[in-house]
């Protein structure tokens, strides 16, 4: 099992990596939140131990950029004690916290309760190509190919086109129904409102496809959901994005459209 622990502490560092690799674990270290993306980012680790206070990305901002494309275990170890700290790390996507200083084998036991949890699927690749575009999981962007061998161009998306891309991206070639998009985006409330979807997917398609009129890479499962297609293959069902039976769609709550 591989551990990814990230503390700008070299005493702790060095305690923790002694101390898991005696009990059969393979230790990664990073000494500040960039590092540690970039750890996570190559060599995927199995679970995760991070630090509130880092240089360069806090532990939150780290757990957040995980969160994107891994829903590997996440334990904080950090010496703020504060209800609010606690709440803010967990909210972001962590899974437990421990406040230092901490004993070893409560340590362990935490490791071992979060193994025994499991992951919940296979992580997503961080980064993930559509066309002439990148998906950034980590970072919530999508960039375009410069031209002429420019610099990458931002494609600017709307916080629910992104939160629809995220959970397709997720999901790579898996049906998501439209009930369950309504459901994760908008709330119980609307999960019979599937016009949002398709306005929606129309504005993604838009902004991502190569022939939005033919889309190859967010497809339509007639009477089901959506799916996203990384091979970009042949289109099923009705390639305005709207499944036989779906309402046309009006005022869409939460978004100004950019």
């Amino acid at each position: 099992m591989k551990i990814l622990v990230a503390d700008d502490d070299p005493q702790i560092l060095r305690a923790l990596r002694i101390t898991l690799r005696a009990r059969g674990y393979e230790v990664l270290v990073a000494t500040d939140g960039a590092a540690a993306l970039n750890q996570a980012i190559e060599h995927k680790p199995d679970l995760y131990l991070i630090d509130l206070g880092m240089p360069r990305l806090d532990g939150v901002e780290v757990i957040q950029g995980l969160r994107g494309w891994t829903s590997a275990p996440i334990l904080v170890l950090s010496g703020r004690t504060g209800s609010a700290d606690k709440v803010e790390a967990l909210d972001a996507g962590a899974d437990d916290y421990v406040t230092k200083p901490f004993g070893v084998d409560e340590l362990l036991a935490r490791i071992r309760a979060l193994t025994r949890r499991g992951t919940g699927g296979p992580d997503a690749e961080p980064l993930v190509r559509i066309a002439d575009l990148t998906v950034d999981l980590t970072a919530t962007t999508v960039t375009r190919e410069g031209a002429d061998g420019g610099p990458p161009e931002p494609v600017r998306l709307t916080p629910t086109e992104w939160r629809i891309l995220e959970v397709l991206v997720r999901n790579a070639g898996r049906l998501v129904t439209r009930q369950t998009l309504l459901q994760d985006i908008w709330g119980s409330e609307h999960v019979t409102d599937t016009g949002y979807l398709r306005l929606y997917l129309s504005q993604l398609r838009k902004k991502l496809e190569p022939d939005p009129a033919a889309p190859r890479f967010l497809l339509t499962e007639p009477g089901m959901g959506y799916r996203f297609d990384p091979a970009g293959g042949a289109v099923p069902g009705d390639p305005a994005g709207a499944a036989p039976g779906e309402p046309a769609g009006g005022a869409v709550p939460g978004d100004a459209i950019g």
